[in-house]
């Protein structure tokens, strides 16, 4: 099969297509022919080396796909081949099959495309989770979402939305708050122009935002401290601005503030279960159209490393995905 394979890991890592072995499966695993492969931010970070879970090259990264059923394990049932599937890995993910245990594999309906089921799992399961179980987002309270138009802070947009939240975006310019707007957000502020701080404190009437949402870091997050209402909640998802911020703990004691720190990973390790049921509910939210989820399409398996840059260089709105194989 092919896949897109880094040979050695590295600030300058690329990834190159190779004919590689079919991966061996086990008992309870389940083969599947992949049609698409989600692009995360994490994949970027595992090339670099710099990512929480270190793989050994030469490994192919993606951590979701979605396509058929090519073949099952002897010890697994409730599956049969041809299903429609998406799947949550370990790394593996771009190339042409992908192994996966069967309790790691969900079918998907037929009116879920294989690209939004390819995006689906990480993205918007890092937002449920992170916002119902870690912060318990209530309705009518306010949600301050930064990068609001990217692929994980787009879905908080839409999930916070859905769970009743007044939502506040902020994104860099005028095209990517219209796509935040577009999927929910009630108030925008650019935060390539504005002041963050003033702008929530204008928004709220003084009072600030209840739950603040952050993938980026850096001063987006230092703001935020200050614009956050008496025992508000601020989730730290990421840092795709690229700077790891120190909080100053002053600030927390005298507002009662409540940093969390949200790594979607580890909850997979320890609470698949509840993460698995919370897909499946989002799954059917999909369906319903409670949530949109808005795909970058239009990359081959081979334009993997072109992809990646895009993600890193945060010019996407949306959830960037490869196509793999389109005859499945």
């Amino acid at each position: 099969m092919r896949a897109m394979i880094c040979q050695a890991v590295g600030d300058q890592a690329q990834l190159l297509l190779r004919e590689v072995p079919e991966p061996a499966i086990a008992p309870d695993q389940v083969r599947i022919g992949v049609a698409a492969a989600g692009v995360n931010f994490a994949d970027g970070l595992m090339l670099a080396g710099r990512y929480q879970e270190k793989l050994v090259a030469p490994f192919a990264p993606g951590l979701e796909v979605a396509g058929r059923v090519l073949e099952l394990g002897e010890a697994v049932s409730g599956l049969a081949p041809g299903d429609r599937v998406l799947a949550v890995l370990g790394g593996g993910g771009f190339a042409e099959q992908a192994v996966a245990p069967a309790t790691d594999v969900i079918p998907i309906p037929d009116g879920m495309s294989f690209a939004v089921a390819a995006g689906f799992p990480v993205i918007y399961g890092t937002s449920h989770h992170a916002l119902t179980a870690r912060a318990h987002l209530q309705a009518g309270e306010v949600l301050l979402v930064h990068g609001a138009a990217g692929g994980v802070g787009l879905t908080a947009v839409e999930i916070g939305r859905a769970l009743g939240a007044v939502v506040i975006a902020t994104a860099g310019g005028a095209e990517k708050l219209a796509v935040a707007a577009a999927h929910g957000a009630l108030h925008l502020i650019d935060s390539k122009s504005e002041d963050i701080r003033q702008r929530v404190r204008d928004i709220t009437g003084g009072r600030g935002a209840d739950v603040v949402y952050d993938p980026v870091g850096g001063a987006v997050f230092e703001s935020s401290l200050r614009c956050t209402a008496m025992d508000g909640r601020l989730l730290v998802i990421g840092f795709a601005g690229g700077t790891v911020t120190q909080i100053p703990a002053n600030i927390l004691l005298v507002k009662n503030l409540t940093v969390i720190g949200y790594y979607w990973g580890a909850y997979r390790r320890s609470h698949w279960a509840v993460l698995r049921q919370g897909l499946i509910e989002l799954i059917g939210w999909q369906q319903q159209g409670r949530i949109t989820p808005l795909i970058v399409g239009g990359f081959a398996l081979e334009q993997a490393n072109e992809a990646l840059a895009l993600l890193r260089e945060r010019k996407a709105a949306g959830k960037i995905v490869l196509s793999v194989d389109q005859n499945l």
